[in-house]
């Protein structure tokens, strides 16, 4: 048998190539040259890597993609996670902090009740309950509504007050009534969260008195008598903070010794209710609060 020699630069076999690698790489362009032609110089120490094995290739694509399917099922995984910490759960490396006063759990202190919010004497316990953002929202506290951020009530000494009157024909409408600048009590609109003390005249059904006729012109000149009505008010005290009854401030009548200088007055009726009488208002005020 005699030696067989690759033709000269031509790649020599790779000696680690097994029979299941695949074919052995080409040749290098040339190869043998035609017939009479002078062989192509030689390119010593650049020699060609092997043809990469097609079965190999298809292992690696499989490899990653199969890597790629992982890491989009980790992440994945991941969002779940923090969805679920986010909605019912506390983060992974945190731990929930039990409920005080409930008695369960590690740590909890038995009988300790509901902590309560900063800054706020006791958890509103009363579906009404509201936060005022003008003055004229302490009104509510006549419908039973405690206003969250009014100033605690503790004596009548010092305390600032409003008062409201409601209106016969709508007995849910409030209005601000006189109350005299001059006296302890007083607080002006902007320091509404300073009022501690809430004066209602609720007026007294059946208590109206025979109408007085009232001239006046309406707006085209043309005359008008409007029916002008007196009745009675039941001035009643509440704390601003709570909406609870503190007090008692008598009867207050709406008289109509004189018709007044500007009136309003219901068109379909043709009827006005006097206001409340505002020097019985602030005897009232004066005799509670002193």
């Amino acid at each position: 048998m005699s030696d067989s020699y690759p033709p000269h630069g031509a790649q020599q076999p790779d000696p680690n190539l097994t029979p299941w690698s695949g074919p052995p790489a080409p040749p290098q362009q040339g190869g043998y040259p035609p017939y009479g032609q002078p062989p192509p110089p030689p390119h010593y120490g650049t020699p060609m890597p092997p043809a990469p094995n097609k079965s190999n290739k298809g292992l690696i694509i499989g490899l990653v993609a199969g890597a790629a399917v992982v890491i989009l099922a980790i992440c994945g995984a991941g969002i779940g996670i923090l969805l679920a910490y986010d909605d019912d759960e506390p983060a992974r490396g945190t731990s929930s902090t039990p409920t005080l006063g409930t008695g369960t759990g590690s740590g909890s202190t038995p009988g300790t009740g509901t902590v309560p919010t900063p800054g706020q004497a006791d958890p509103p316990n009363n579906n009404n309950s509201m936060t005022a953002r003008y003055s004229s929202d302490l009104s509510n506290v006549c419908e039973g509504s405690p206003i969250l951020n009014a100033a605690p009530y503790s004596s009548p000494a010092g305390a600032k007050a409003y008062t409201f009157s409601n209106n016969p024909d709508r007995p849910t409408s409030w209005s601000s009534k006189y109350v005299p600048s001059d006296k302890p009590y007083y607080a002006k609109g902007e320091d509404y969260q300073k009022v501690s003390v809430v004066g209602c005249l609720k007026f007294d059904e059946g208590s109206q008195g025979a109408p007085k006729k009232c001239q006046y012109k309406d707006k085209a000149e043309k005359q008008v008598t409007v029916d002008y009505v007196s009745s009675r008010y039941t001035l009643t005290f509440y704390a601003a903070k709570t909406a609870e009854k503190i007090g008692d401030g008598g009867t207050v009548t709406a008289p109509t010794n004189r018709c007044p200088s500007f009136i309003s007055y219901d068109k379909s009726t043709m009827r006005a209710y006097a206001a409340p009488d505002s020097g019985t208002i602030e005897a009232a005020l004066d005799k509670f609060l002193s």
